[in-house]
């Protein structure tokens, strides 16, 4: 398994602090609203599958744990 932090990062250097995905200028919260409106990881060639997999599964893993 790929540790989170290895996904993504946050730089204050890289678009003013938020999350990205480590090595490129794509925001986590763009990948989101991307799937939300129907479109494909194909829209994102600088992200691998593998890290966006995992980056969600994460982001799953943590609204699952609070809503308990």
């Amino acid at each position: 398994m790929v540790p989170t932090n290895s996904v993504i990062t946050r730089d204050p250097d890289i678009l003013g602090g938020i999350s990205v995905f480590r090595g490129t200028r794509v925001p986590f919260q763009a990948l989101l609203d991307y799937l939300e409106h129907g479109q494909t990881l194909d829209d994102f060639p600088t992200v691998s599958r593998e890290a966006a997999v995992h980056a969600l599964e994460h982001a799953k893993s943590l609204v699952v744990g609070q809503l308990g």
